[in-house]
């Protein structure tokens, strides 16, 4: 059993808008449903946990419901940070879940997950017990010395820039979440389930991204996605 466990409980203020980001429309269609979309239509995807900003969960069932997505098992409330939200749906998958099924997580308000990302994603999950999205790095990096000097870079050959969908099986995603919250590990506000395998020892194993896969984080970010909405339609 494949279980998407896409996060949507973020308040979102850096967007500058009165209600959760996850729930702004864009092309009078918000963008959580954009993104459960795209699980929606792979066919390796059998169900869909979506856990929610409280108070935000009629309206996302609603909205499943007119957009017909029916992979879409369960919304429970999420935590008060990213690590907590996932720890909630990692405990309710307890209960419907088998130590060798496949969960893959990831981000509401990235909304244009490719196929291919997808697929690949859980294909080396399945191989290696885990996977994570990932890209080169194209810029150059350097180290601070001061706010305003450098003499300092970093190889940019030894960097990848990792994001979601990220997928793991699930016997080790239940031991790292209740190791982890059990012991402080990995846990603080910037920390996610990726860095926090590596805060616990675990070796992770990269798999295809995209840079179409944007985060939708601030206006900028919005714009760019309408930006490939368009392009779509053309």
């Amino acid at each position: 059993m494949i279980t998407a466990l896409i996060i949507a409980g973020g308040v979102g203020k850096r967007m500058g808008q009165d209600i959760p980001k996850q729930f702004i429309m864009v092309e009078d269609k918000p963008i959580i449903i954009y993104t459960l979309e795209s699980f929606q239509k792979h066919p390796m995807i059998d169900r869909i946990l979506v856990v929610c900003k409280k108070g935000w969960e009629d309206t996302l069932q609603a909205y499943a419901k007119e957009y017909h997505i029916d992979k879409l098992a369960w919304i429970i409330e999420g935590g008060n940070s990213g690590q907590e939200s996932i720890r909630n749906g990692v405990e309710f998958l307890k209960e419907h879940s088998t130590d060798e099924d496949t969960v893959v997580i990831h981000d509401g308000i990235r909304p244009l997950v490719d196929e291919i990302v997808l697929s690949d994603v859980i294909v080396k999950c399945k191989e290696f017990g885990n996977a994570v999205t990932s890209l080169p790095y194209n810029e150059q990096i350097f180290v601070k010395e001061t706010e305003e000097t450098t003499k300092q870079y970093i190889n940019r050959e030894t960097l990848r820039r990792v994001s979601t969908p990220q997928a793991y099986q699930f016997d080790k995603l239940v031991w790292a979440y209740e190791k982890a919250f059990r012991e402080g590990i990995g846990i603080s506000e910037s920390s996610y389930t990726n860095t926090m395998m590596v805060d616990l020892g675990e070796t992770l194993y990269f798999a295809v991204g995209s840079d179409k896969n944007i985060k939708l984080t601030t206006q900028d970010d919005l714009q760019l996605f309408k930006g490939y909405l368009r392009m779509k339609e053309e």
